[in-house]
């Protein structure tokens, strides 16, 4: 089965921050190599607060916060999508530990500044998979990226193209993202941007794709019609910035 998570579109340039606006300390040894594993377990039976105590520690001494997105949490969500595919836990455990570790990424990206690229706020995007894909942690987290530096942000992880298509067609969307967590879900998806770029209020909408599989194969983007796609949200963000840019100066937009 699917994994149920994307893990590889952790972004990788969240910055811890100061209150007072400074970054934090140098990065130092962040974690052991089963803390992965054993956060994974605890998020089975721990809530949200504990989950967020443990993290605070890490924090505390210095490690980074993306770090702690891309060396702990995404590792720990890859895990639980380990003990889903190998029968360790049932379909409700797992679960349950995944709604704990997005609600952990929610707190911490309300106390996070993203520094990368500050964008106008009248910029929207609209993140969301392809029909049948259920797996939309990934999504938490570019979508996090995305408002923090400064995107109006959507997310409809669910929704059926028909739906998507109606809200592109009645809102005005400079961006549209995807992330696509099999091979399976790569069947048909050039027919679901054609759609999505026909009802799209914006005709210079611009359209990035991203997940594993377009990590491990970037050529793939273009196959399937996309204008780019990005291994993590930094470039993301940037490559987002470049493709609205050019639409204005082409005059589209």
């Amino acid at each position: 089965m699917a994994r149920l998570i994307e893990g590889e579109i952790i972004p990788r340039l969240l910055l811890a921050h100061r209150a007072d606006g400074e970054a934090t300390a140098p990065p130092v040894e962040a974690f052991a190599p089963g803390a992965p594993l054993a956060l994974a377990h605890m998020s089975l039976q721990t809530e949200v607060f504990g989950l967020l105590a443990q993290i605070d520690a890490h924090l505390d001494r210095g490690v980074p916060l993306d770090s702690v997105y891309l060396d702990l949490l995404a590792p720990t969500a890859r895990v639980l999508g380990d003990f889903w595919d190998n029968d360790v836990c049932d379909f409700v455990d797992v679960t349950m530990g995944m709604w704990r570790l997005q609600q952990v990424i929610h707190e911490l990206g309300n106390r996070a500044a993203c520094l990368s690229v500050r964008t106008r706020a009248d910029r929207r995007v609209l993140f969301t998979v392809p029909p049948g894909d259920q797996h939309s942690f990934g999504l938490v987290m570019i979508e996090d990226f995305f408002r923090r530096a400064g995107w109006r942000t959507w997310s409809a992880a669910d929704a059926p193209l028909v739906d998507l298509c109606a809200v592109v067609g009645r809102q005005w969307f400079e961006l549209l993202g995807l992330t696509v967590s099999t091979l399976d879900h790569l069947d048909g998806l050039s027919e679901t941007l054609r759609r999505l770029r026909r009802a799209s209020q914006n005709p210079a909408v611009g359209i990035i794709v991203g997940g594993h599989i377009f990590t491990e194969n970037p050529a793939l983007a273009a196959q399937v019609g996309a204008d780019g796609t990005a291994p993590d949200g930094a470039r993301a963000l940037l490559l987002a910035e470049r493709l609205v840019e050019r639409a204005a100066r082409d005059g589209s937009c």
